[in-house]
């Protein structure tokens, strides 16, 4: 045990080398949760998904800088991850509680026009709205676009018109 403590350390006191363990440690059980919990939570971008990410990042770190007891912060981890999964699985499974928990898209421009009401939902600017068509499609030209959605991600989604 002694030998354990050496290498981790105990409480806030501790070593570049401690911290330096505890860090890599700390990486190996994320990666873990993280495949526990799923392409989900990295790729797609919901607020709930970036609520866990911030979790499980603010939680995490507290056992590389011994701010907390390490098991608790791990068993923490996994219960936030789980929690996610069971969301996720609730969520594709039922359209109804997945349209409560989730954001739907708000249609931002139609029929060559912006819709002002959609865009203070949003909270959104045309100038945001202009950004993402530049990043998007490299143009400015409206009369290329048939409509601009801003999904429940916050992305905004670009529909070309058909020719």
């Amino acid at each position: 045990m002694k030998m354990f403590y050496a290498v981790f350390g105990e409480g806030k006191d501790l070593s570049v080398v401690q911290m330096s363990c505890r860090a890599i440690i700390v990486f190996l059980i994320a990666y873990g949760l993280i495949r526990v919990s799923g392409r989900r939570s990295f790729a797609i971008h919901t607020p709930v998904d970036n609520i866990v990410v911030i979790l499980l990042g603010a939680i995490l770190s507290r056992a590389v800088v011994g701010a907390s007891p390490f098991i608790p912060v791990v068993c923490a981890s996994l219960t936030l991850v789980l929690l996610h999964r069971i969301f996720g699985w609730f969520m594709a499974h039922n359209t109804r509680l997945g349209r409560w928990i989730e954001s739907r898209k708000i249609i931002l421009y139609q029929d060559a026009r912006f819709i002002e009401e959609n865009m203070k939902k949003a909270l959104v600017r045309k100038e945001d709205i202009m950004q993402g068509i530049r990043q998007a499609i490299h143009t400015e030209d409206l009369t290329k676009i048939d409509k601009i959605y801003i999904e429940g991600n916050g992305k905004i989604s670009i529909l070309i018109k058909e020719v």
